[in-house]
């Protein structure tokens, strides 16, 4: 039995939101399934290609996976090093071959939805983790990213979103809106350690202020669309009100993990916020913190989401999941209002975020661990979509 080739194309190969959704696709594909008609189908050969390594290119390594690296694959634009990339994608689709091509991230996603249409891949989809023209940016600046996302779009024969708020976007924009798919995220089952647990590894010896305090918490990539200066803001209002209630933890790296430390140092909260990765306590945080964060959650009493632009986190399930109380923006409302237990802030307002955590912790709920979503749900709908020919079959 012949087995379909997938290819996924993502940008950088570290950890985050999108690097876990290949992850999760790339490791369930079914490798057996049966048509319509009940008679054997062709399962699936899945690989991945990226520009940047880190744990998403080793963990597929681990699990078998065949990765392909595009060394000159990076985030920023530049010119030369993106028309390298363009080339290389092509040549990596043409040693692969595949009959799907599954682009991520919204470089990589262009420039591998064109590079499809040129090597006449049979089906192109691409999955938008929140419309980057969304962010806070010049006029000219959205106007170009517009342009690039419709165009990716457009070469795509699918383009799947994660969140409500992006289909209605992409509803709205011109030739495409038929192509719009949502399918919202789900997680896999998997456990997490308890709050005696977590609490020990995390905070026993130095962190120990941690142990008597409200625990606040926040899984991010240490970006500008992550909001998590107006989370420090947050924590320079609370600790003004009722100093030393609350600590705050900031689970993550990025390119402005260095001058978020010195905004809390300026803001008077170094010693109130940790985070874990640049200026860790002294004791050192688990090594699997990184990818594996959500384990740890029982440890803290509220999850934070600052955030000014997003699409539908994986954070946000994680937080449910475990039974932690929310307090987010109100970037994700439509998405998440459905969620148990979650408190929405208008974004970029640290004020707004301390009078909700304040008033929250006044009594906090006890942790009522819930289940958030179908995996299997969403890896079927996904296949259906990677399967069908009219691509009329996959409900929104």
């Amino acid at each position: 039995m012949m087995k379909k080739k997938i290819l996924y194309l993502i940008t950088k190969a570290t950890w985050g939101g999108a690097q876990r959704y290949v992850y999760d696709l790339a490791t369930h594909l079914p490798s057996a399934k049966f048509s319509a008609q009940g008679g054997p189908a062709s399962g699936w050969q899945p690989s991945v290609a990226y520009g940047t390594a880190g744990k998403l290119s080793s963990d597929l390594k681990q699990a078998g996976i065949a990765i392909y690296e595009l060394p000159s694959l990076g985030r920023d634009i530049a010119i030369i090093s993106d028309i390298r990339s363009f080339f290389q994608i092509i040549r990596c689709i043409r040693n692969v071959r595949p009959d799907v091509l599954h682009v991520n991230s919204s470089k990589a996603a262009a420039l591998g939805a064109l590079a499809g249409r040129l090597c006449r891949v049979p089906k192109i989809v691409f999955t938008v983790h929140g419309w980057p023209f969304k962010e806070n940016r010049n006029v000219l600046s959205r106007a170009i990213i517009y342009f690039i996302s419709w165009f990716t779009a457009f070469l795509s024969h699918a383009t799947i979103v994660v969140s409500k708020t992006d289909k209605g976007i992409g509803d709205r924009v011109w030739s495409v809106h038929k192509k719009i798919y949502y399918i919202p995220l789900a997680l896999k089952s998997a456990g997490t350690y308890s709050r005696e647990q977590a609490a020990k590894i995390l905070f026993d010896g130095p962190s120990a202020p941690f142990q008597n305090a409200t625990r606040l918490v926040t899984i991010a990539e240490l970006t500008h669309n992550k909001g998590l200066k107006y989370g420090i803001d947050m924590m320079s209002e609370l600790e003004r009100r009722t100093p030393g209630k609350y600590k705050y933890a900031i689970v993550g790296k990025g390119e402005e993990g260095h001058s978020l430390a010195s905004y809390a140092q300026n803001k008077n909260v170094a010693l109130s916020v940790w985070f874990v990765y640049i200026n860790p306590p002294i004791n050192r945080p688990p090594a699997d913190l990184s990818s594996e964060a959500a384990r740890f959650l029982p440890a803290f009493d509220i999850f934070v989401l600052p955030s000014i632009k997003e699409g539908m986190p994986y954070v946000l399930l994680e937080a449910a999941a475990a039974g932690l109380p929310i307090v987010a923006t109100d970037v994700v409302k439509e998405e998440a209002s459905s969620l148990p237990n979650i408190h929405f802030v208008p974004s970029g307002n640290g004020h707004a975020l301390a009078d909700a955590v304040e008033k929250l912790a006044q009594n906090l709920p006890a942790k009522q661990p819930g289940m958030v979503g179908s995996f299997a749900d969403m890896l079927k709908k996904t296949v259906e979509l990677y399967d069908s020919g009219s691509l009329t079959a996959i409900p929104e």
